[in-house]
């Protein structure tokens, strides 16, 4: 008999925070709650619970769980979780989720057509992309995730949850999660996130004797007061307060007829419970399992060797039986209440719960437990392919069966599996248990593969180290090529991290172990390591010869027929190329791109066309290489290479005068670049956006946006004197205070002096130089010094290099060419249109100190620019300069913005505008003095500037240009 109570007993607390969880879902607020206890306590009972309350309320709810022997499975929980709510609902079409479609493709199936080849989305990306996913689910009504046994759950989907705790405070997402109080990765994050505030634990305690009453009434259908004391004290001795064991040993006493009902009288006692009654839930359960049929008996015991979950398809391969024995196996074991379905698998069982398992093994010799799981391992092992989920459970089979070496085997196999499906956190767990089981003649080469799965998961510093264990004699040593080969990878990941001393180790290991120079591909694969530690601050000295190196690694690589090198070779080069010139450093990008597009390589593809358009970019203003490079992202479904693609753009939008389309990047991108971790586009971003702030005069934002960038590690990176020139120089430039400025600049040539680098935007290729020149402190010669420099070949840094030269000449006395210079930059007013115009403001005071050129136009042009872009402190100088000119200006009134563009760069204001617009009637004077409520006499003036500013040389040509202005206007 199953006896369960109807209602949850003494989970009140915990039901009310439940409750109130999806009450805030309707108000767009989400929420975290780890539920922690012992098996059997309730945890599952209260998910339960909260799944109805949310199917009440009509709230979508996707549930997964953890499994026992699936910890080699990546995000397994969250799969189960995402194909149990689309079993029934098709997956969302929402545009703004055709990003995010690769990433989800690894747990929503519908969608894995969607999926990059040959490329595996990172965890980040996925929780990312998981957070945007939810959010459209429950944008409605809100939406419940529930993951049960996260305690068995994988690493990546541990990390996942993390993420997602972390980020849907403001999202209608109840994110309910269970975890067993005995130590794990899920135990930590549940107290981690705790201690952050961004998550509830309820840890659930044993039932006190009142509540043990209640749901043993609850069981027997019973008033409480009706309940035998005998039975309850017997429960709440033998129970220890769990719940589910309350009720195993309540249904052991009714099997038994140790307690029955009849009639009117109620349940009663009806035996000696001291001597007859099993004193634990495991005896009982060896007492159900002796009442069944031998043939049952030996297929629970199979089953349960197998594991908590009953895959059917495992339990016909160790059981050998046809279908239609099995399923009348699987529905005995179902009405003897031991299995029930698994809800979140349709065609698979799962013991009642983990204890009934335990349960069930308890009873049996060790000798025959052990030969049960031996004979399981041989039968799953012959059973097809290996796959990460059956390495595991033959591996822990065998563990029972005492066969240490051959599980270690299958754990490794298990790891290499799961790191080749990019999930290096999983493999590293399955790695390291493989390692500690491992005998003599295996260990190296196990080890071996923990190191690569360390490096690939981040953990740098585990990695060194453990590459320092493996054995360098002996019998068990590594061969001197596999040696190489790991250090060269561990180098390689060292100096992409920046970490140039432990990149030299690497280096100086594999090289140590190098035969005669070691073949030309080990040697080349060393080069290139090398020559990219020469672009690391702080190891300047290796740059003499680390061109060198990489031309020798990228022709090698090329001629070996070893793609992925040569474009690791063909991308260092390019950085170190760029003192030369840009047309050489594209000239590597394009063989880069040529290489990875012949041999297949879509990230690759993606480096070579996102450098060829930030090259291209700075050197041309125009964007077309990047929009590639952001198609290329996308055909990858790299939601981390999208932002970085975006970043790139919306510096781009910034420095083309394109506020509003930087802003909607900035607003879509920073904040994910952000929670992703992804640090170097996100400080990028932060860059960008006080770039953004310093081009529109704006330091109070600057200011704060930068305190952000310097914690989010940006102080002292490479992107400084970006900072300092670009940012808060032209900030300064932009409040008429050149002394800062020109401190500014100072700083940022002191840091590339010591840090000598590749990146050209800082200032000292363009606007520093205008500035000396200005100033009288540099000359002919220093400006021919920076023109022929590579820097000077971005187009930012040629405007203002070509100002440089028309002041030089204007200066010289050759009028004609100094205006020439000054006109070839103003071909291309919108290119940069906030450089162009504070340009036109520097050179027009230099011309009219020296006489020539046409610095009131340029002062007229750049005052209306800077007018329109509400920088007072540019346009008051415009102003002044003007006056300084002699030239008569107006006050800027309200209305401005009213005169069409080219009447205001003439000078017209707001009044004269309003004389002009009346012409279109060819009023009088009186009439016009009358409509306008002004004197005859100030008309008469109004309309003399109107044909002096306009040029027109009469006032029916003023007349003309109103009825023009009218019909066009």
């Amino acid at each position: 008999m199953r006896i369960t109570s109807p209602v949850t007993i003494g989970r009140q607390e915990e039901i009310s925070l439940l409750e109130r969880s999806l009450t805030r879902l309707r108000e767009g607020n989400g929420r975290t709650v780890f539920l922690i206890g012992e098996p059997g306590i309730g945890k599952s009972r209260l998910v339960d619970h909260c799944v109805q309350r949310a199917a009440d309320r009509g709230i979508p709810v996707l549930r997964g769980r953890g499994s026992m022997t699936g910890g080699g499975t990546p995000f397994r929980p969250l799969l189960e979780a995402l194909s149990s709510h689309f079993r029934t609902t098709a997956p969302p079409t929402d545009p703004e989720l055709l990003p995010y479609r690769s990433a989800l493709a690894r747990v929503v199936p519908e969608w894995r057509n969607a999926a990059a080849p040959g490329r595996t989305e990172s965890v980040v990306e996925l929780a990312e992309a998981l957070l945007r996913l939810l959010s459209v689910i429950g944008r409605d009504t809100g939406c419940v995730l529930a993951l049960e046994d996260l305690h068995w759950a994988d690493s990546e989907s541990v990390a996942v949850t993390e993420y997602l705790a972390d980020n849907l405070g403001r999202l209608p997402v109840l994110l309910l999660a269970t975890v067993r109080p005995d130590p794990s990765t899920a135990l930590n994050l549940a107290r981690s996130t705790e201690r952050r505030r961004v998550a509830t634990v309820a840890t659930l305690p044993p039932l006190s004797a009142p509540e043990i009453r209640a749901l043993v009434a609850g069981c027997l259908d019973a008033p409480a007061a009706d309940v035998p004391d005998a039975v309850v004290d017997r429960l709440v001795t033998r129970s220890d307060g769990n719940p589910y064991l309350v009720e195993e040993l309540l249904a052991d006493l009714v099997d038994s007829r140790l307690l029955s009902t009849a009639g009117d009288d109620g349940w009663q006692v009806t035996g000696d419970l001291d001597t007859t009654v099993p004193t634990t839930v495991v005896q009982s359960f060896g007492h159900r399992l002796l009442q069944v049929d031998p043939p049952l008996r030996d297929f629970l015991l199979l089953a349960a060797t197998i594991g908590p979950r009953c895959c059917v398809s495992a339990l016909r391969t160790v059981t050998g039986l046809d279908d239609p024995t099995l399923f009348i196996r699987l529905r005995a074991a179902t009405e003897a209440h031991f299995l029930v379905p698994d809800d979140s698998s349709p065609h698979d069982y799962a013991f009642r719960h983990a204890i009934t398992v335990d349960a069930v093994l308890a009873g049996i010799p060790a000798a025959q437990r052990a030969a049960l799981a031996r004979r399981a391992a041989d039968a799953l092992r012959e059973d097809g392919p290996p796959t990460p989920d059956r390495c595991q459970l033959v591996a822990d089979l065998l563990v029972t069966a005492d066969d240490r070496p051959g599980a270690a085997l299958l754990l490794a196999e298990a790891g290499r599996l799961t790191m080749a499906d990019g999930a290096s956190a999983s493999a590293v767990l399955l790695l390291e248990r493989a390692e500690s089981l491992a005998g003599p003649a295996h260990r190296a080469e196990i080890t071996e593969s923990l190191a690569y799965a360390l490096a690939e998961d981040g953990q740098l510093d585990r990695a060194f180290a453990l590459a320092g264990t493996l054995p360098t004699l002996g019998s068990t040593t590594l061969a001197a090529d596999r040696m190489v080969a790991l250090h060269t990878r561990l180098a390689w990941a060292a100096v992409v991290a920046e970490r140039g001393a432990e990149t030299v180790a690497q280096v100086a290991a594999a090289r140590s172990r190098l035969h005669n120079g070691g073949a030309p591909e080990q040697a080349a694969a060393l080069a290139v390591v090398e020559a990219h530690l020469a672009l690391l601050p702080g190891e300047e000295e290796r740059l003499p010869d680390a061109e060198r190196l990489a031309e020798e690694a990228a022709d090698m690589a090329e001629r070996a027929g070893l793609p992925v090198l040569a474009c690791q070779a063909w991308q260092v080069l390019a950085m170190l190329s760029r003192t030369h010139g840009f047309d050489v450093a594209d000239g590597c990008l394009e063989r880069m791109l040529a290489v990875a597009e012949t041999h297949g390589l879509p990230g690759w593809r993606f480096e070579a066309l996102i450098r060829l358009g930030g090259n291209a970019f700075m050197r041309t203003g125009e964007a077309r290489r990047l929009e590639q490079a952001r198609a290329a992202a996308e055909d990858l479904g790299s939601i981390v290479l999208s932002q970085r693609t975006e970043g790139f753009l919306a510096m781009h939008a910034v420095l083309s005068g394109d506020p509003a389309a930087a802003e909607e990047i900035i607003g879509r991108c920073l904040d994910a670049a952000g929670r992703m971790r992804n640090h170097a586009t996100h400080r990028y971003l932060l860059l960008t956006s006080a770039t953004l702030a310093a081009h529109q005069g704006r330091r109070r934002t600057m200011e704060h946006v930068l305190r952000a960038f310097r914690q989010a590690g940006g102080e002292g990176s490479l992107l400084t004197p970006v900072m300092l020139g670009l940012c808060r120089a032209m900030c300064a430039l932009l409040e008429e205070d050149r002394a800062t400025a020109d401190a500014e600049f100072a700083a940022a040539a002191a840091w590339e002096a010591e840090h000598p680098n590749v990146y050209f935007l800082a200032g000292r290729y363009g606007l520093r130089p205008l500035l000396a020149v200005l100033a009288g402190t540099a000359g002919w010669a220093e400006h021919a010094a920076v023109t022929a420099s590579p820097g000077a070949e971005l187009a930012w840094n040629r405007q203002f290099l070509d100002l440089a030269e028309a002041v030089l000449l204007g200066r010289a006395g050759r009028a004609a060419e100094a205006t020439e210079a000054v006109a070839r930059v103003r071909r291309d007013p919108k290119r940069f249109p906030t450089g162009h115009h504070l340009g036109l403001r520097l050179v027009a005071e230099a011309a009219l100190a020296d006489g020539w050129g046409d610095p009131v136009a340029w002062l007229r042009t750049a005052e209306e620019y800077f007018h329109a872009l509400d920088v007072p402190p540019v346009a008051g100088a415009c102003r002044a300069l003007l006056r300084q000119a002699g030239v008569n200006v107006a006050q800027r009134r309200r209305g401005c913005e009213l005169i069409p563009a080219g009447l205001r760069a003439q000078g017209v204001t707001p009044r004269e505008y309003e004389v002009l617009a009346l012409l279109v009637d060819r009023p009088g004077n009186q009439d016009l003095a009358r409509l306008l409520s002004i004197s005859p006499r100030t008309v008469e003036k109004h309309l003399a500037s109107l044909i002096q500013k306009t040029g027109r040389p009469d006032r029916a040509a003023l007349c003309r240009l109103a009825a023009d202005l009218a019909v066009h206007g």
